[in-house]
Formats: C-alpha cells, sequence, structure tokens
C-alpha cells in the first residue's frame, strides 16, 4: 500500500503534547460554474519533537494510528516563515538599493 503525503500549513501548535494541527488545501471544480471552488481539511499530525512552528508548510505522511485521531507523523518541514531572511527581496531580481 502507497503511504499518502500531503502538503500542508500548520494551524495550530502547542495545544495538546506531541501533536501538531495540519490545515491541507486543495482546489475542486464546480460542477456547474466549472470555476475552482478551495476545499481544506485539518489533521492532526504527531509531532515528537515539538519542531513545528505556526504557519509552517510541511509535508506530512499517514502511518499507524499514532491515537484515536492521529494518523499522521511530520515528514519534513518544506518552509517557515522566521527562517526567511528579513533582507531578502519579496520580488526577485529586485533591490530596494538600485535606482
Amino acid at each position: 500500500m502507497v503511504r499518502l503525503s500531503l502538503v500542508g500549513v500548520v494551524s495550530k501548535v502547542g495545544a495538546m503534547t506531541k501533536t501538531t494541527t495540519v490545515m491541507v488545501t486543495r482546489f475542486v471544480e464546480h460542477p456547474v460554474t466549472r470555476k475552482l471552488v478551495p476545499r481544506s481539511n485539518k489533521y492532526l499530525v504527531h509531532d515528537p519533537e515539538h519542531r513545528c512552528q505556526l504557519e509552517d508548510r510541511v509535508l506530512i505522511r499517514h502511518c499507524a494510528p499514532v491515537s484515536a485521531r492521529k494518523h499522521f507523523s511530520l515528514e519534513q518541514i518544506i518552509d517557515s516563515p522566521r527562517s526567511r531572511s528579513k533582507s531578502a527581496s519579496p520580488v526577485p531580481g529586485y533591490s530596494q538599493y538600485s535606482q
């Protein structure tokens, strides 16, 4: 059986020990208007080392049940808002000092 992997954003940290809540958003085509509509699910993720912080983008993987509602484990942290340097330009190739 293939293990399900999902990418989501951490929405809650520290409410439960060794647990993080991750929101996974996907887009579904509306049957009538054919527009893309966002749909999201929340998953409880096992994080034993407390590595996640709020708004981190993470990769989670399906695993054996850790508790009644916790069926995913933290695989890796893809992006963290705190790890980005504050001096980096939000637009690539643009610097506020080049005129």
